[in-house]
């Protein structure tokens, strides 16, 4: 996975209550464990939610990933209309996301957030599913499906719940998760730069600057315009870019390569109102 894993967790979510000591269901508890241990799969007896509840997130702690799953699964099934059922799914789900099982913890969030669009816990569901997506981006010389997906659900958090604690966390996210969109493009532009594909790849290169023009791709991307366009003989274009280059990026060592490139051809930066990147530049830049 290309980044790491974030480690806080709703507190919310994750609270446990304070264990009930509970005779007969205790028991009952305990004798349905040992059957397991059998090697048969047993039914579990009807045991009160917050026992269930308290065992799964034992195992949780424990590191036993499928029992966790299979008793929050259980609250959710015995007890379907109590407050325990609501954060067992929640919590199904984040055990699931631990274990790496992206696809069925997208289904039990999705499955959450449609039963209980109003919870206090919305927020995190949101942001657990953005998760799912943002830890399976993979090397831009890959497709970036899964990227987009990510960037899509990391907005979708910010925009539903801008004060919470996980947009923050999320903006964050899009930044990175949008140079990575941008290092795709520059992966593919270069690409065609080696085959001298100009056209092709000042598409690229001009998707750089227009969408991801925040990102730290920029610079490369407008030194490449530079030398693509003058490969071209669109001189105008060129030292627009070198002008653009030179104004943001001034000491950067994209600029002393485009600026070379320009005076080697005996032109020099130059802005241009008539070029699309003076109008990208009078809006963005």
């Amino acid at each position: 996975m290309l980044f790491r894993r974030p480690r806080f967790i709703l507190a919310a979510a994750l609270h446990r209550p304070r264990r009930c000591a509970i005779g007969l269901a205790a028991s009952l508890m305990l004798l349905a464990l040992a059957a397991c241990g059998t090697g048969e799969e047993k039914t579990i007896p009807d045991t009160p939610p917050e026992t269930l509840f308290n065992h799964a997130m034992n195992s949780l702690e424990s590191g036993d990933g499928p029992e966790a799953i299979k008793y929050f699964d259980e609250v959710d099934r015995q007890h379907p209309y109590s407050v325990w059922a609501n954060k067992a799914q929640l919590m199904s789900a984040f055990a699931l996301y631990s274990a790496n099982k992206y696809d069925d913890a997208l289904s039990a969030l999705d499955r959450f957030i449609q039963l209980h669009p109003g919870s206090r816990d919305a927020p995190y569901a949101y942001y657990l599913k953005s998760l799912c997506y943002y830890e399976r981006i993979t090397d831009v010389t890959r497709d970036q499906e899964i990227t987009e997906q990510a960037l899509k659900a990391l907005q979708d958090v910010v925009r539903r719940f801008p004060d919470s604690q996980y947009a923050r966390d999320a903006q964050i996210k899009i930044d990175l998760t949008r140079d990575h969109l941008a290092g795709k493009e520059m992966e593919i532009g270069r690409f065609y730069m080696k085959r001298y594909q100009y056209l092709a790849a000042i598409n690229r290169f001009r998707t750089v600057v227009e969408k991801y023009q925040t990102t730290d791709q920029v610079p490369e991307a407008l030194e490449r315009l530079t030398e693509a366009y003058l490969a071209i003989g669109l001189t105008d274009e060129a030292q627009a870019a070198g002008a653009v280059l030179g104004h943001n990026f001034p000491g950067s060592q994209w600029y002393s390569d485009a600026y070379k490139l320009l005076t080697n051809a005996n032109l020099e930066p130059k802005e241009s109102q008539t070029s699309w990147l003076g109008r990208v530049w009078g809006s963005v830049f």
